[in-house]
Formats: structure tokens, sequence, C-alpha cells
């Protein structure tokens, strides 16, 4: 792997507002449901990539760019990105990664929003 104390850096940075804000949610009281989300999801979406991976390799039935993009729009994208990482998976696509990485952005407004505009506090 090339770079892997930035890639580190920048894959803590990512996740700095998801786990601050999911731990704000869940140490408030509220509910843990958005970790419990996050982790679950991170590591079927870690565990899709590498069995797509090896699919890839012995070419086998593969999992469809749909189905990696659904979980890591449903919380998956921290693990998605290691599997990326970690496989060398997907990281040449220049479609699938501009989907990959709004699919992050997403996620990164969202919790910008919730932990400091406050738009989403009504919800929890």
């Amino acid at each position: 792997m090339r770079y892997p104390r930035l890639k580190l850096v920048a894959f803590v940075m990512l996740c700095l507002l998801p786990v601050g804000g999911a731990l704000k949610v869940g140490l408030a009281g509220q509910f843990w449901l958005p970790a419990l989300v996050y982790l679950l999801a991170s590591l079927v979406c870690a565990g899709l990539y590498w069995h797509d991976k090896r699919q890839a390799l012995a070419q086998g039935q593969r999992i469809p760019e749909k189905v990696l993009h659904l979980l890591e729009f449903l919380g998956g994208w921290p693990g998605a990105l290691v599997g990326q990482q970690a496989w060398r998976h997907k990281t040449r696509k220049l479609s699938y990664q501009l989907v990959f990485w709004m699919i992050v952005l997403i996620h990164q407004a969202i919790w910008v929003d919730w932990l400091f505009l406050g738009q989403w506090k009504h919800i929890f």
C-alpha cells in the first residue's frame, strides 16, 4: 500500500464526524443505533469487498456495484474504504469512485448539519 500513514490519517479524519455524532447520540442517552449501523454495515461492506475481489480474480459471480453502493450509503462506507485499500479493489474505476465519494460527502454533510447546524436534531 502506498502512503499508509497518509491514508490512515485521511481515514481517521473522515470518520471523526460520524463517530463523534454517533457517540454524541449514544452518550446523550438517546440511542446507539447510528453507531451500531456504521459498525455492522462497515463490517459487512468490507467483507463484500473481500469476497468481490476474490470473485474477480477467479472470474466468478461478482457483487453488483449498486449493491455495494447501497450498503455504503446505509453506513458501510468506512468499511468500503478499508476494503478498497486493503484489497486494492474498486480503486481505479473512476465512475465507481465518483459515486463512492459522493456517498461519503453526503454522510459528512448530514453529520455537519446535525452536529453544528441543528437541522436534524428533531429527528433524534
